[in-house]
């Protein structure tokens, strides 16, 4: 029953024949066969068919909780007897948002030297994106923001406040500026990340607060195409102080702090309610905790 759990979690979440056949390395018939069986064994109706995917039935919605547990349950006991037997290996897949790319090195290297048998695969993804891929059992865990928006029944450590600068070219007006008010961002070329992201919404809040018009003349999900420009000149962007600190020592860039009554965000990881975590999961949690507390 486990692999046709799996196979139904996947077209639950690709809401589509065929990418959840793609996604789970069988047919596109074997997926569907895999389907009616499975409603077969719990004597319910799970998904709503016509020339394609229309969804699940109010059972199907409960039995892909039911689903989701079992085998989230079900990878961590093989992952547990993996380690009584090996030691800490394994595979971890880690969403982060896109402004915390820049310091997930200095959570994810002294990991990898703790554990040099884990692998990790670090994947770009907005925070929506995160949970839902958590629940999904498409990520292991997440770095994320914690007190901005409602994140669920996930458990999370704190990592680092987010503290936000203009980065801009050595030779703009404002650049020798020891501070700047979010009021001053006003009629500038601004250069920011895509609405889908929330540190693009908290930006959005602060220049809101400040009576500033939220206009960027450029948007992206990439800080790296942001920085591009920034270089190319005439514009300027609002970053967080990692992406400064990686940024700024370019020649020709420079990052002036930015003040204002919103505060700093925090940013941490975020993994799966359930307990209990595999045993790589325990170790980044581990991680996460001695990352705080530098």
């Amino acid at each position: 029953m486990l692999d046709r759990l799996e196979m139904f979690i996947a077209l639950a979440t690709e809401r589509h024949f065929g990418r959840a056949a793609e996604r789970c390395g069988v047919s596109q018939p074997s997926l569907s066969s895999a389907i009616k069986q499975l409603e077969g064994e719990l004597g319910v109706q799970l998904v709503w068919r016509g020339a394609r995917f229309e969804g699940l039935t109010p059972e199907g919605a409960r039995v892909l909780d039911w689903a989701r547990r079992i085998v989230g349950d079900a990878r961590t006991l093989k992952e547990e007897m993996r380690a009584a037997r090996h030691g800490l290996s394994g595979n971890l897949r880690l969403g982060v948002v896109p402004t915390a790319l820049p310091m997930i090195a200095q959570l994810t290297g002294p990991y990898l030297r703790r554990h040099p048998n884990v692998k990790i695969e670090i994947l770009s993804r907005s925070s929506i994106e995160i949970l839902h891929q958590i629940d999904n059992l498409q990520l292991d865990a997440g770095v994320s923001y914690l007190d901005n928006e409602p994140l669920g029944r996930v458990v999370t450590e704190p990592l680092y406040q987010e503290r936000y600068l203009l980065l801009m070219r050595v030779d703009h007006a404002l650049a020798k500026r020891p501070a700047l008010d979010w009021a001053e961002l006003a009629d500038l070329p601004l250069c920011l990340l895509t609405q889908d992201m929330q540190n693009r919404r908290i930006i959005n809040n602060e220049l809101a607060r400040a009576n500033v018009p939220v206009a960027p003349q450029l948007e992206s999900n990439s800080v790296v195409a942001l920085v591009a420009h920034v270089q190319e000149g005439p514009w300027v962007s609002v970053v967080n102080a990692h992406t400064a600190t990686l940024f700024a020592a370019t020649p020709g860039l420079c990052a002036v702090p930015l003040q204002g009554e919103g505060g700093a965000k925090q940013v941490g990881l975020i993994a799966p309610w359930r307990e209990p975590h595999t045993p790589v999961l325990n170790a980044l949690l581990a991680e996460a905790r001695r990352f705080s507390q530098q």
